[in-house]
């Protein structure tokens, strides 16, 4: 124990700086993780040119009106769609934005969620 004390005596500025070290490292590693999360799923990000297509799409219906989109995609290919739009109180436009949105991106009409834009 005494040779263990007697070493970090010695040797504190060298031991002081390995641990700023390495808790610089851990902190630019956690910081870029969560910067990273942050990118994936910020509302403001760009669009993919699929959601800017399905976008312009469901925007020319009838009754749908504004509408944003996003389309969350796996490795095996497109897991969920979430549209929000003002006319989705209606359910006719329901009906017909989901039909148009698993028609354009064959995809079963489970994966599509539609919500209504608030006012």
């Amino acid at each position: 124990m005494r040779k263990v004390l007697n070493f970090v005596n010695d040797n504190k500025k060298v031991i002081i700086v390995v641990v700023l070290i390495i808790v610089l490292v851990g902190t630019i590693y956690f910081m870029n993780g969560s910067k990273k999360a942050a990118e994936t799923f910020s509302p403001g990000s760009e669009k993919t040119a699929t959601e800017a297509k399905l976008t312009g799409i469901l925007g020319s219906i009838d009754g749908v009106g504004e509408t944003d989109v996003m389309i969350n995609e796996g490795e095996d290919g497109i897991v969920g769609v979430v549209i929000v739009c003002r006319g989705a109180d209606n359910i006719m436009t329901r009906n017909d934005i989901l039909n148009v949105v698993s028609t354009a991106l064959n995809i079963d009409k489970k994966l599509i969620a539609i919500y209504s834009m608030k006012n």
